[in-house]
């Protein structure tokens, strides 16, 4: 694998990391700075996938319901709601971001900072008003996210760094990291954790060898090929589809999933090449993203011949 024009190109980028696991093998290991790949660092919205990873883990485990189930088993007071479809909405809404709330995540009344701001974040977002039929159109959400980090908290009783440890980190061998928490002491679903690059890259492996780590099985093979396979069509501007809080998408003949976080935090894995890629940036550069880098440059060095 031929890494010098890419080397070349990271640099527009600006990455702080920029790791290649291709077939078992470190193939690439760029860092702006000493040590920077080690680091921990804010992955935002690629929390997603790592609690996405959890529900899965619960859901066999028998502590968190079916997907088909309704949310309203959790949140009773839905069932009072005057709107019905809010009484429709299941886990699965939930997981592929359908879940038909009225919401703008970055701007505006229904919004990501405007429930950040508020002292009860549940039940902000409970409260918003329905805009479409539960499944019916992707809506990005951070909302929905910390519907499920509350609902993994009840369900597991214990806090969500907790069930974290003992069914995923440890057995990756995750020491470090950092989680914010909400008003009232939920652990943020949508954003607010933080790893390195390297354990960002554990996480990837994981989903790549299908749930397995070092011979164990830490999430089943049908809850990862589930969770990463398209629900649904991602509304525009965004290009693919999304899972269970994994964006799916291609290149060419190359498929890929992935999780992505605000500013430039990706994790790639690509079944067909063995490959994941991990990507990390301190801050977000205007017109520049790293998923630009990754279908320009980094997929067609998957699919050269030299490579192969």
């Amino acid at each position: 694998m031929d890494t010098t024009a890419l080397s070349h190109e990271i640099v527009a980028y600006d990455l702080s990391s920029c790791i290649i696991n291709y077939r078992g093998e470190l193939k690439y290991h760029y860092e702006k700075s000493r040590n920077a790949s080690s680091q921990l660092m804010p992955i935002n919205s690629c929390t997603k996938s790592v609690l996405s990873a959890l529900i899965c883990i619960a859901m066999e485990q028998q502590l968190v319901a079916s997907p088909d189930t309704l949310i309203s088993h959790y949140f009773p007071q839905l069932r009072y709601e005057q709107d019905e479809r809010k009484k429709k909405i299941t886990l699965e809404h939930l997981l592929t971001l359908t879940a038909g709330f009225h919401w703008n995540e970055f701007g505006g009344i229904n919004s990501f900072p405007k429930m950040t701001q508020s002292s009860d974040w549940i039940q902000y977002v409970l409260e918003q008003p329905m805009s479409d039929t539960p499944g019916a159109k992707m809506v990005y959400n951070s909302g929905v996210s910390q519907l499920l980090a509350a609902i993994l908290t009840r369900a597991t009783g214990m806090e969500i760094t907790r069930y974290a440890e003992l069914h995923l980190f440890n057995p990756l061998g995750i020491e470090q990291y950092d989680w914010n928490s909400d008003p009232q002491g939920i652990h943020t679903g949508g954003f607010g954790l933080q790893l390195s690059a390297q354990d960002m890259l554990k996480f990837g492996l994981l989903y790549l060898h299908k749930g397995v780590w070092n011979n164990r099985e830490i999430i089943p093979l049908t809850r990862v090929d589930h969770s990463t396979k398209s629900a649904i069509a991602a509304t525009p501007p965004e290009r693919g589809y999304y899972g269970w809080h994994w964006w799916i998408d291609s290149v060419d003949a190359l498929h890929y999933y992935y999780a992505r976080g605000f500013g430039g935090q990706f994790i790639f894995v690509v079944p067909t090449f063995e490959t994941v890629v991990v990507l990390t940036r301190k801050q977000r550069k205007k017109g520049l993203s790293p998923h630009d880098l990754f279908r320009l440059h980094i997929a067609p060095l998957l699919m050269s011949p030299q490579t192969n």
